[in-house]
């Protein structure tokens, strides 16, 4: 499934939990995403730009109405990853 081969690449699942909390712009997007290049950062947001999952406005990228839809859907994955890692903090 392609979604699944887009999710899984490098921040891309991170940037759509970030923009959850509204728009960001790039400078902001890199912030948030620590050790990611301009060049790889700029990859995924056209990368989730072509699936339709978040757009540029003139605040900054944001969500879509289909990238709203995942991140309700992500979301209790993040919580239920949040308790499993306190269980497995040496891996």
């Amino acid at each position: 499934m392609v979604i699944f081969d887009l999710l899984g690449r490098s921040w891309a699942m991170g940037i759509i939990w970030h923009l959850n909390n509204g728009p960001s712009t790039f400078r902001r997007l890199q912030k948030y995403c620590e050790n990611i290049s301009p060049t790889t950062l700029n990859t995924r947001i056209k990368e989730l730009t072509k699936a339709k999952l978040i757009i540029r406005t003139v605040d900054g990228y944001t969500l879509t109405d289909h990238g709203l839809q995942l991140f309700k859907l992500i979301h209790p994955l993040g919580k239920w990853a949040k308790n499993w890692a306190k269980n497995y903090q040496d891996i």
